[in-house]
């Protein structure tokens, strides 16, 4: 795992986050409305199967909760809407979180919206959480995972858990194509070299535009257990799944060819 010295993460996160506002409107045009009318109803949840049967068996239920990464707080606002207590989110761009907070008023739910650098959470929320959740396209983006880890960690109580659903890092060895692509292979899989896109961060609608620089890092999924191992939480739960949860490889996905396409971790802090 390399190491990197603090201004070097500083420099790439900084450039990453403007590259993730940036995109904010593009999103904010393909989504925000169906998410406001979809909210408006009591209960409702953006949550597939899979991550709600983990979250259920994890027990979110009066808990107070963080998602790292948060984006426009549709997934944490779905947990609170399961029952949970206090729940902050964590983004890089505030424009993403405006639209959170848009989302948590037709809802009729409080949260907290904190605009941050992961690297630089503040230390007042340390131990404060029960559960905390990272979702997809997260780990990617930190170019230090066991730094990364040490923070995440130490936001949970004695006895909370570290939830992730992630794409597996198996997908970053192929390059990304439409349905019905050749699913050919663009980098090892032990890959350390920055990845490097200038191209838009416009998941949803494809369109490609002239962009802020992206920085994003390969992490093997031995180096994102080891990390979390090696800061202080067990291995509670994990499972390799076949389906595709990113807005990438549809290629891979249409293949078939059976390599993991996405997982399920959960991680538990010592008493």
């Amino acid at each position: 795992m390399i190491e990197r010295a603090p201004e070097d993460i500083q420099k790439i996160t900084s450039a990453n986050r403007q590259a993730w506002a940036e995109s904010a409107s593009r999103h904010r045009a393909v989504n925000q409305t169906q998410l406001l009318a979809a909210f408006s109803e009591p209960g409702y949840s953006c949550l597939d199967d899979t991550e709600t049967e983990r979250l259920n068996a994890i027990g979110v239920v009066g808990k107070n909760v963080a998602q790292v990464c948060c984006n426009n707080a549709r997934e944490f606002l779905s947990i609170k809407n399961m029952g949970a207590a206090r729940v902050v989110g964590f983004d890089g761009a505030q424009a993403f979180l405006d639209q959170g907070r848009e989302l948590a008023d037709v809802a009729g739910q409080d949260m907290e919206l904190v605009c941050a650098d992961i690297y630089d959470i503040n230390d007042a929320y340390e131990k404060q959480f029960d559960l905390v959740t990272i979702t997809i396209g997260v780990l990617g983006w930190m170019p230090d995972l066991s730094r990364f880890f040490s923070i995440i960690c130490g936001l949970l109580r004695p006895g909370g858990a570290l939830f992730i659903y992630e794409q597996h890092p198996i997908l970053d060895m192929f390059e990304v194509g439409a349905a019905g692509d050749p699913a050919g292979f663009e980098l090892s899989y032990f890959e350390k070299k920055p990845y490097v896109e200038n191209n838009g961060l416009d998941y949803y609608s494809g369109e490609k535009y002239d962009a802020k620089p992206v920085t994003s890092f390969q992490h093997t999924m031995a180096e994102i257990i080891m990390a979390g191992v090696n800061n202080g939480v067990s291995v509670e739960w994990f499972e390799e799944r076949a389906e595709h949860i990113s807005n990438t490889w549809y290629n891979v996905e249409s293949a078939n060819i059976g390599v993991p396409m996405s997982y399920t971790l959960v991680f538990r802090k010592s008493r």
